[in-house]
């Protein structure tokens, strides 16, 4: 018996007022779905889904995905008639993710990769939904020195009793869960492996370089290159990576596992003097402590996701001229918290 099929689908995000969830909400609704946007504001911000609040295809609840998540109780769903339509499609990115106050969310982010990912796997076995998860780079461990590139067949090695492990291990197990629910209720569930993203709303303060870089570029303060200042990295524009995870949602037959992230890596150091040029700063580069959630990794091999139709399209430079752009425009809302 075929699925049947509706005038809009039912589309839950996890983690949907974060960094990458909210760009996520935005692109699905221009594409005519119906969204439901869970979070619990651990880590992301009511200011990043405060433009699609009055949209009638779109309800964020409030709420922590590593407890019951009953979308049918909801009252304010009602219009999203979840118990005759249920959910076609779950995005899971629910995951506390701070580089500055990574001890501060630590056993959120245990929590996270196992009850949280439980929840949404059970309302996808609920409902016979499909499911991208998004998974991270570090599942494939420390960086290479004989080559720097990684591709979904390679293993990983991490230290799971490391002081990181909660994030590193816990999205390991968090691909097993996966994948276990692939064998056992048949589920259609892929992994989207994420590398380093960045544009705009990632938080301010946090760790993450680049809009750091762009504050500190505009009161032409020194810019902070964490380590010896020869990090090598792979960065990735969020509107790409938002595309990979559509494209990975809506192949008719799609591998387990996709990397999504740039091919060609870039220095930290050149991508802050990029910055300085761009605000026209007076800016310093120096070096900094280093931050534990802040490592060489490796950069991804991307045949998998290129047999998608996808490539990482968006310059670095034209990626920070809008980063730069949104961090001047909202600056005074982002440094108030």
């Amino acid at each position: 018996m075929p699925d049947p099929i509706f005038e809009k689908k039912n589309v839950l995000v996890t983690g949907g007022a974060g960094f990458i969830g909210s760009h996520l909400c935005e692109r699905l609704l221009r594409d005519g779905h119906r969204v439901i946007c869970v979070d619990n504001f651990s880590t992301g911000h009511e200011r990043n889904i405060e433009a699609l609040l009055s949209n009638p295809d779109f309800q964020f609840l409030r709420a922590d995905v590593t407890q019951p998540l009953d979308l049918e109780s909801f009252a304010e769903l009602a219009a999203f008639k979840i118990p005759f339509q249920g959910v076609q499609e779950i995005y899971h990115l629910a995951c506390p993710m701070s580089i500055a106050g990574f001890d501060q969310f630590r056993m959120q982010t245990l929590l996270a990769n196992a009850l949280g990912m439980y929840v949404p796997l059970e309302i996808a076995r609920r409902y016979r939904a499909r499911v991208v998860f998004t998974s991270s780079s570090v599942v494939y461990g420390p960086r290479r020195a004989d080559d720097p590139f990684v591709e979904e067949t390679q293993f990983g090695a991490v230290d799971q009793l490391s002081p990181r492990a909660c994030y590193d291990e816990g999205k390991r197990f968090a691909e097993t869960m996966c994948a276990t629910y692939r064998q056992v209720h048949r589920l259609d569930v892929r992994i989207a492996r994420v590398f380093r993203t960045y544009g705009p709303r990632l938080p301010l303060f946090d760790g993450q370089l680049i809009p750091d870089f762009v504050l500190n570029a505009m009161e032409n303060k020194d810019l902070v290159i964490y380590g010896n200042g020869e990090l090598r990295t792979s960065l990735v524009y969020v509107d790409d990576v938002v595309d990979g995870l559509v494209r990975l949602m809506a192949a008719p037959q799609a591998p387990d596992v996709v990397n999504f992230g740039h091919d060609a890596e870039v220095n930290i150091s050149d991508v802050a003097r990029e910055v300085i040029a761009l605000v026209g700063s007076s800016s310093k580069i120096v070096a900094g402590a280093d931050l534990l959630f802040l490592s060489e990794l490796p950069a991804p091999r991307i045949g998998r996701a290129k047999d998608l139709g996808w490539l990482p399209l968006v310059r670095l430079e034209d990626g920070l001229r809008k980063t730069v752009e949104y961090v001047r425009e909202n600056k005074l809302l982002l440094t108030m918290g």
